[in-house]
């Protein structure tokens, strides 16, 4: 709620690009964080990768207790459930982003698709309608990505975070640079914490079903 969570001039799909086109560019605490040039814009694309002792189940119930995941994505200060429908989930998330730059508000779309061998994937794109502008938010109108869990031995998941987005508006050049670093390194870091600390007691039964 990348982030933070959160936030391209042209889109591209959110399937993963080849080895090749990445870069690591922050490897701290077992957390690998790659970046990408985009074609067409200045902004870049992230990927970050961590190892989480936790199961696919706990970490896919984390992201949908809407009250959680707002604690855990990166720059988040608020999130709702708009709609579900299938495999379809669609979110309304509300940013706070560092001085200078204005909130930003998205409405997320996540289909989500499970895999034979026990993976979660969940494909984000930005959609500009459903909610009316608010006042002094800056709507996110172009963003894809995906959360990618799969399952590991001895009850660990390899959890990936990619994201590219404009965050429209008028951004400094530095927040932008440190965005695409700091999103997906303190979301994996506090998601990671609250996952471990999930995986020792009963899963929370908390309503509100959303997706990140």
């Amino acid at each position: 709620m990348t982030t933070r969570l959160l936030l391209t001039l042209s889109l591209c799909g959110p399937t993963l690009a080849s080895a090749e086109d990445w870069q690591l560019a922050a490897n701290e605490d077992n957390i690998q964080v790659y970046l990408s040039n985009v074609p067409g814009t200045h902004y870049q694309r992230f990927r970050g990768i961590a190892l989480i002792k936790a199961s696919v189940a706990t970490l896919t119930d984390l992201q949908e207790n809407l009250r959680v995941a707002c604690k855990w994505l990166y720059a988040c200060a608020d999130m709702r459930l708009l709609k579900v429908e299938g495999d379809n989930t669609w979110v309304y998330i509300t940013t706070a982003l560092p001085w200078p730059a204005n909130p930003r508000d998205i409405v997320l779309k996540v289909h989500t698709e499970r895999t034979d061998d026990g993976a979660v994937i969940r494909h984000l794109s930005a959609v500009p309608g459903m909610v009316p502008g608010v006042p002094g938010q800056t709507r996110v109108r172009q963003l894809s990505g995906i959360w990618k869990m799969v399952p590991k031995r001895d009850n660990e998941t390899e959890v990936t975070y990619q994201l590219q987005a404009d965050p429209a508006g008028d951004i400094p050049s530095w927040l932008a640079n440190q965005f695409v670093i700091d999103a997906p390194m303190i979301t994996l870091k506090t998601l990671r914490a609250v996952a471990e600390r999930q995986g020792i007691r009963p899963a929370s039964t908390d309503s509100g079903e959303a997706h990140d």
